[in-house]
């Protein structure tokens, strides 16, 4: 009896024995597939990090015309703080009406790097007066200032980088900026490991007394109630696991964490999570990463992070947004408190630290809600980068891409078109529509007429009631904003100074008469053609255009590369074909180019995460005309400006040389104009998207929109004049004959230019030389002898 005892002892513990052996070899074979697993993960790309789409960066010299509130926004947009004292670290700067000093922070852009520094920018009448180069030696102390320093090397261009303006997100909508170990304050990890896992440093990714603590809470409660998780088991579950809470699943995450430690040091796993871990929410882009969460909610790099923000972040932690500073500040601020207390309990932060740290408020940087900015110039872009990169590419790669975009140009465009929709509308109210679809409408493009970029777009009044993008989707009939392209095709055979008749006449279309009229009683017959030009007189444009031919107007829009098909009826010389805005653009920057045609660009380049450009693109031009006709044009088009449909803008404060083209279709259904200067160029468009009439005309409804819109960006303003080139000369007409005045007794005459392959070679033949001579000059007579 007691043998057989004895034996069923010894059998158990065998059993027992070969039980723990197979439980051991079991936990180490699973142990080693995560392993496997883990490596898998860990190995590859640790995070998928959305593509960042960036405006153009910003130049400012001295000289440069400048709008102050503006830039002040642009500054505050690209993170800098202002401060009460004398900038002291990067991202930081001091305003006063007259000036700017600020601590530039590093650019890092394709072809070009600049640590950053201390810059002063001195204002002075609306412009630029001088950049200066601040040594941080020499910043003022308490009883000098600015002027009391040595003067440094004045700049002569300063770059302010590019504003974030979109990202790319994957299906989990995470915002995040990776940040390495090296570069993470020890106060921060400090306060992490008070708020998480004092002891992370010491065990081996299980602390055995916050796990027995946990074991005993939850049994004690027959649920899961406490984790007990060290910030090793947190990365577990993050990347592994379900967030569950059952015992089956907290056995597999102590088992993963254990094979992390065995797989990686320390360092690692707390970088690995400092940028995994979830921390908020800015609407329905989730905050992950303390990258991230040190800009989101204190507006910097975590570098610049003190003692107090950095334990108000730790806080975070146990319930982002139950802790928010931003939805809860004063929940906010305790368990700031309890995490200080910890740290100070730690010896981490000395007696004098947790005073000072305390007392400190919550200071937030200010909520901003993710938002999609230059939302059509932005779709736009899209189309053109899914022609390039998979869309699973641009969500997970973190690729950077420069744009074109100019973000004080686009804030400008966006106002100034809905402040002139809302004045149509006040003034007159049958404008008014209830539904939000249905309202009056209107579309800006800003472009750079030598290089082709897209400065500005704004495709509808409001986005978010409407994605059709009116500058790219849309197709209107430009109506006489097409005529300058009549005159071109002209000018080998006419000149400005050719005279055409203005009388009423009747033309045949398939079996139909039609007789054009002009919209208002214009000069008397004849006309000389600038005049009709600037005028906007249909009868004689359309008589110009039956003379040249028909067919050769066809040529001149194939040229220029309308998409929209024509036929040549005479109706087409004033634009009672479709159009689409970009394209009608683009047209018009050949006139302001010396007659280089350039491919409309948005994306100027795209880099991957460690830098290396993968797509850059180049100016795409041809030359379509010579510099003569452009200038040709373009002078013609000042005509319109100074003494024709668009001579208001004088009275709305435009003062420098332009040219431009009002246009009006049939029944009011378009309002356009296009004006440029010798740096940009701009096109509005105002109208109802189904046709119905606006009862304004062009010079009534789109001019004040381009006039509001140029005010607001002067730095583009340069106040020079458009070059004359070689092939075009000067001579003295009379304004009756359309022929040289030289030796003439003509009463009235004026400066034209023609071209040297077409020069004007007949003398007046109305006019003896005798008598007074009367001379118009950009409109201005003067009577001499």
């Amino acid at each position: 009896m007691r043998f057989l005892k004895k034996h069923t002892i010894t059998k158990a513990l065998l059993a027992s024995f070969i039980a723990s052996i197979c439980a051991a070899t079991c936990l180490v074979g699973y142990c080693l597939y995560m392993s496997v697993d883990i490596d898998k993960r860990f190995s590859s790309r640790r995070w998928k990090i959305p593509s960042t789409v960036y405006s153009d960066s910003t130049l400012l010299f001295p000289g440069q015309l400048i709008n102050r509130s503006s830039l002040d926004e642009k500054l505050k947009r690209l993170g800098y703080r202002e401060v009460n004292e004398y900038p002291g670290k990067k991202g930081q700067l001091q305003a006063t009406a007259n000036s700017v000093d600020i601590y530039l922070n590093d650019l890092n852009l394709p072809g070009r790097k600049r640590p950053g520094f201390l810059v002063r920018i001195l204002f002075e009448a609306g412009r630029i007066k001088e950049i200066r180069h601040l040594q941080a030696e020499n910043m003022p102390t308490e009883n000098s200032s600015f002027e009391d320093t040595p003067d440094e090397n004045t700049i002569d261009i300063l770059e302010l980088a590019p504003e974030e303006i979109m990202l790319f997100f994957g299906a989990e909508r995470e915002q995040r900026r990776l940040v390495s170990i090296d570069k993470v304050p020890r106060h921060l990890i400090h306060a992490i490991m008070a708020a998480e896992d004092s002891r992370f440093y010491e065990h081996f990714g299980v602390d055995p007394k916050g796990l027995l603590r946990a074991v005993y809470v939850n049994l004690k409660h027959k649920s899961i109630r406490q984790g007990g998780s060290t910030i090793t088991q947190q990365v577990a579950k993050n990347y592994f696991l379900t967030p569950e809470r059952t015992f089956t699943r907290k056995f597999r995450e102590l088992l993963i964490a254990l094979t992390l430690e065995a797989m990686y040091a320390k360092d690692e796993i707390m970088e690995i999570y400092i940028n995994e871990i979830y921390l908020g929410q800015n609407r329905s882009v989730s905050i992950n990463g303390f990258g991230e969460a040190a800009d989101f909610f204190f507006g910097k790099p975590v570098t610049h992070l003190t003692i107090a923000e950095s334990a108000t972040m730790a806080g975070l932690i146990k319930g982002p947004n139950s802790y928010s500073p931003y939805r809860n500040p004063e929940r906010s601020r305790k368990r700031r408190d309890f995490v200080l207390n910890r740290m100070h309990l730690k010896q981490w932060i000395n007696d004098a630290e947790l005073k000072t740290q305390l007392a400190e408020p919550v200071r937030t940087s200010g909520y901003t809600s993710y938002g999609k900015k230059a939302p059509y110039f932005i779709d736009y872009l899209s189309k053109q980068l899914k022609s390039l990169y998979p869309p699973e590419v641009l969500q997970s790669e973190g690729l950077s891409i420069y744009t074109t975009l100019d973000t004080q140009v686009q804030a400008a465009a966006e106002i100034a078109l809905e402040t002139g929709l809302q004045r149509l509308e006040n003034n007159n109210p049958k404008l008014v529509r209830d539904d939000p679809l249905k309202r009056l409408q209107g579309a800006v493009i800003v472009m750079q007429p030598k290089t082709g970029y897209i400065l500005a777009m704004v495709g509808g009044r409001n986005y978010h009631n409407s994605q059709f993008n009116r500058i790219t989707q849309a197709k209107r009939q430009p109506g006489s904003l097409f005529k300058p392209f009549v005159y071109l095709t002209g000018l080998d055979a006419f000149t400005p100074a050719s005279l055409l008749s203005n009388k009423k006449r009747a033309y045949e279309i398939d079996g139909k008469t039609w007789e054009p009229g002009n919209y208002s009683k214009g000069p008397e017959d004849p006309v000389r053609l600038r005049i009709a030009l600037a005028k906007s007189l249909n009868i004689p444009t359309v008589g110009l255009a039956m003379q040249i031919g028909m067919d050769r107007i066809v040529d001149t829009i194939t040229d220029f590369q309308f998409s929209t098909s024509v036929k040549p009826y005479p109706s087409l010389s004033l634009g009672s074909f479709e159009v689409i805005p970009l394209e009608l653009a683009r047209a018009y920057c050949v006139f302001a180019a010396d007659g280089i045609q350039t491919h409309p660009l948005s994306l100027k380049t795209v880099r991957d995460e460690n830098g290396k450009d993968l797509e850059r693109r180049h100016l795409n031009i041809e030359s379509l005309i010579t510099p003569a006709k452009a200038f040709m044009m373009t002078s013609m088009l000042q005509s319109v400006v100074a003494e024709g449909t668009a001579r208001s803008l004088k009275n709305r404060g435009i003062s420098y040389p332009v040219a431009g083209k009002t246009g009006t279709t049939s029944g009011y259904k378009d309002a356009w104009f296009v004006g440029y200067t010798p740096d940009i160029l701009a096109l509005v468009w105002v109208g109802f998207d189904n046709g119905d009439s606006i009862t304004a005309t062009g010079s009534s409804a789109a001019l004040p929109v381009w006039a509001e819109l140029i005010k607001q960006i002067p730095q583009y303003m340069s106040n020079v004049a458009f070059k004359k080139p070689s092939g075009v000369l000067t001579a003295v007409i009379c304004t009756e004959s359309g022929k040289l005045a030289e030796g003439r007794a003509c009463p009235l005459i004026t400066e034209e230019i023609f071209l040297d392959s077409n020069p004007l070679e007949d003398f007046c033949d109305l006019h003896e030389p005798k008598g007074k001579v009367g001379r118009i000059v950009d409109g201005i007579i003067s009577i001499f002898d």
